[in-house]
């Protein structure tokens, strides 16, 4: 790793990333000064990591005798015979395989947490209405780790069919302790908002704080920590589908995620014979197994289906720097794809701090109703898209086709001056998980005490400025065709 200096930086109110080089005064470094972890870099590759060298067999992958005694497991994440290009699996070489367990039992459902979005299930709510929540609590009493704090709050679809989406927020207090958690319905996009997360995996550590990212693929094995004591955050999770980068198009090559500021574990190993449990969910179900080692005994892996994280303040914005917006797509990290060509199953977005210096250009959102459902946190900041306060930790959602925009006066004043070279969004990052798909809301949040909604009266002042033109219109009118014109006809 590059040489580091010892300063901390302040990654909240830093324009970008690259304010930490001092202008080349200080060696480029790969992480944020405090995570404790190495990692590979790259988004999609073939990687490969081993503790001890000479571990990963080479011209083959499951040798008859794999050194030190090892098992080879491998994990596949595609059909065989799907193209190279979206084939995914892992080869692992671990003390035990993961097939070293006691067997499965029933855990008893989690209430708060829900994985039927069609309309027929009667713990499901559909509205038109544009909904926030305040920020969840996290308990004070008692335990409560990642995975029994998980809390669902909108999706759609069902993980047995293998195509849905579902958005969740976690609260905990504790870290997991001699406990694992699987998903095996599908692939967990983690957003910290308030805590960092140090995520042991089978491939290796990674140190994820507000502002960073992780994506933990389906069918791997992790376990989180709260090295900063009590932790909030949201999660997307995809079914059927992988995350991936979106295609530039008419950027070219470089601009939004890079895909080189992807991060990847280096394999660390523990042997220990002590007694776990691994939680998995599937279909939405809790079941349990226990094992007297250690799930986090791999010494050495190779392959492209792997965790990774990302730096949001990374991320390569870019705008019009003449007239107009371009659509909220130059915002997209991440996307993940449906059945259907043209529009995608989830795409995660974020809002962070950039210039916005184009000419005659109204600038807060325009007034649109999107055929996406748009479900939004803030991670850190302040933002002045939502209609109403909108504090980090809190979730606001229009479902497709839902109008919505700023109110009055903020429109008169956008429009009343011209734009400045300004900076926006500066010391914030807000994100929005959005989907094509139509999203059903849960028992959990149509019934929690922090839900309100968007006040409707913000937009009662909207001022009808056009009738005070009619004179005018006449007489434009009356030059074109000699008709007179009243109430539009």
């Amino acid at each position: 790793m590059p040489a580091q200096t010892s300063e901390k930086p302040d990654y909240q109110n830093i324009f970008h990333w690259a304010e930490t080089q001092k202008d080349g005064a200080i060696p480029s470094f790969a992480v944020r000064k405090n995570d404790p972890y190495e990692y590979q870099c790259g988004f999609g590759n073939h990687f490969e990591s081993e503790v001890i060298p000479g571990t990963i067999p080479l011209g083959q992958n499951s040798p008859r005798c794999v050194r030190f005694g090892l098992y080879a497991e491998q994990m596949t994440a595609s059909a065989f015979v799907a193209p190279r290009a979206s084939n995914k699996r892992s080869w692992l070489y671990r003390v035990r395989p993961a097939v070293a367990h006691e067997g499965f039992t029933d855990l008893p459902d989690n209430k708060d947490t829900e994985s039927n979005f069609l309309p027929i299930n009667p713990r499901v709510h559909v509205s038109p209405t544009q909904l926030a929540w305040m920020p969840f609590d996290i308990e004070t009493e008692g335990e409560v780790d990642f995975v029994s704090g998980l809390k669902t709050v909108a999706g759609s679809g069902d993980p047995t069919l293998r195509e849905g989406i579902v958005t969740h927020v976690y609260t905990a207090n504790t870290s997991m302790k001699q406990k694992a958690f699987v998903n095996s319905d599908g692939e967990f996009l983690i957003v910290p908002q308030q805590g960092a997360l140090d995520i042991q995996t089978e491939f290796g550590p990674l140190f994820v704080q507000p502002g960073e990212i992780c994506v933990i693929q389906r069918g791997i094995r992790f376990r989180v920590e709260l090295p900063e004591g009590p932790s909030r955050g949201y999660i997307l999770e995809v079914w059927g589908t992988q995350f991936e980068l979106p295609e530039l198009g008419a950027l070219g090559a470089n601009g939004l995620a890079n895909s080189r500021d992807f991060l990847t574990p280096k394999a660390k190993y523990e042997v220990k014979k002590e007694r776990w449990e691994i939680v998995y969910k599937l279909g939405g179900k809790f079941f349990k197994s226990t094992q007297g080692h250690s799930p986090f005994d791999v010494v050495a892996w190779h392959g492209n289906y792997v965790p990774y994280k990302y730096d949001l303040t990374k991320f390569v914005n870019v705008g019009s720097i003449s007239v107009d917006h371009i659509d909220p797509s130059i915002f997209c990290v991440l996307t993940a794809k449906s059945r259907d060509p043209t529009a995608p199953l989830a795409d995660f977005l974020i809002f962070s701090p950039r210039w916005d210096v184009a000419s005659h250009t109204y600038r807060p959102p325009y007034y649109h109703r999107n055929v996406a459902s748009e479900l939004m946190g803030l991670i850190y900041g302040d933002y002045g898209g939502r209609s109403d306060a909108f504090q980090p930790g809190s979730v606001s959602f229009e479902c497709g086709m839902v109008p919505h925009g700023v109110a009055y006066e903020e429109f008169k004043a956008a429009s009343a001056q011209p734009p400045p070279e300004m900076q926006i969004s500066k010391g914030s990052i807000a994100f929005m998980f959005e989907s094509s798909r139509p999203f059903t809301i849960t028992d959990y949040a149509w019934n929690s005490k922090k839900k309100h909604e968007h006040e409707p009266k913000m937009w009662d002042n909207l001022v009808d400025n056009f009738s005070s033109h009619a004179k005018e219109v006449e007489e434009i009118m009356s030059k074109v065709n000699g008709l007179k014109v009243t109430n539009g006809h």
